[in-house]
């Protein structure tokens, strides 16, 4: 064996190797370099609008869901309040009295159809009172400048009829005002008691209006009536004043005053001192009532019940605002109001 077969190979053979294996390994191409107009160059004013337009509604969107969702629970709150409200209006006072009390109704403001002080609210709720055989007895709070003799004789009959069927006593107790109608429905009560600045009385009738035939003469209006029967017009204000019609009218609420004069007169008895203003209209304070005798005594409603009745604990059966209506009317929502109705009806509360 020679050296020559030992010996490395010449380094032009390295060479030409590497250079054999570079043609048989293509190296990759490298990508062209972007102009450098297109590397600096943003995003287009196009671009921009429709990302600023894609933002706002976006929070557009957003926002609806939010006012969206306030409504909802807004709406929830309402049906809340609404079945709340029937609830305490139905349950009345709460617990159901567990022993012997004094039964309350109020009869506060204007007696009218319409009212706090009507017959429909008053009668159930004295039905109540009367019907509980743990009342003791009924008291009347009374603060009421009066108003409609029909809606005062229904509940002055009611209150007969009910003390009659029960055999239960009924005291009215006279705050600040007990005058006309209000007094209308005290005599049903069996003891008056006021405090000697009470004002009391007013037993009359009246019917009140306006004549604007003058004012029309002078502005140049013509008043053109036309009616189907001879009375169809009477008492119309923007027509001269017709004798005939005002004797007619005269004679129906003088009518009316001595069935209001009978109504006093049975209520009180021999404890009236009757004289020529008793029936005229005038009304007198606490004190003055008490000599005249349109009241008994001097009291107020916790005294009566403790020093009279003998049942110092009192139970309010006076209907109570009906909270999930006032709050209906209030947001001024037909719809809100439309479905308190509806709910009433599936659920009676007399």
């Amino acid at each position: 064996m020679t050296d020559d077969a030992t010996s490395p190979p010449p380094a032009q053979n390295e060479t030409q190797g590497r250079d054999d294996a570079a043609v048989r390994e293509p190296r990759p191409a490298t990508a062209a370099p972007s102009p450098p107009a297109a590397q600096a160059r943003g995003p287009s004013a196009l671009e921009a609008s429709l990302q600023t337009v894609a933002d706002e509604l976006l929070r557009e969107r957003r926002a609806e869901r939010r006012w969206r969702l306030f409504f909802r629970l807004a709406w929830l709150g309402l049906v809340v309040a609404v079945v709340w409200g029937l609830m305490v209006q139905r349950g009345g006072t709460g617990a159901a009295p567990s022993g012997p009390h004094t039964a309350l109704i109020d009869i506060r403001g204007v007696i009218d159809a319409e009212g706090e002080a009507s017959a429909e609210r008053l009668i159930p709720a004295l039905r109540g009172a009367f019907e509980d055989t743990s009342a003791q007895a009924v008291v009347l709070r009374i603060n009421s400048p009066g108003g409609s003799p029909v809606q005062s004789g229904m509940i002055n009959d009611e209150i007969r009829r009910l003390k009659a069927l029960h055999q239960k006593k009924v005291y009215a107790v006279v705050e600040e005002v007990c005058a006309s109608g209000a007094y209308y429905i005290a005599v049903a009560a069996d003891e008056i008691y006021v405090d000697k600045a009470s004002l009391v009385g007013s037993i009359g009738v009246l019917m009140d209006g306006f004549g604007f035939v003058g004012t029309m003469e002078k502005l140049g209006v013509e008043r053109r009536l036309i009616t189907a029967g001879a009375n169809k017009g009477m008492l119309d204000p923007f027509s001269p004043q017709n004798e005939q019609h005002t004797a007619y009218a005269q004679a129906m609420i003088n009518q009316i005053h001595r069935q209001f004069q009978q109504v006093v007169r049975q209520g009180r008895g021999a404890r009236l001192k009757e004289s020529a203003d008793t029936f005229s209209g005038l009304f007198w304070n606490g004190e003055e009532a008490v000599k005249l005798g349109l009241a008994d005594h001097f009291g107020s409603l916790d005294q009566v019940a403790r020093d009279v009745v003998k049942a110092e604990e009192i139970i309010d059966y006076t209907p109570q605002d009906n909270v999930a209506e006032r709050l209906a009317k209030r947001f001024g929502a037909s719809i809100g109001h439309g479905a308190v109705k509806a709910v009433r009806e599936l659920a009676p509360l007399r």
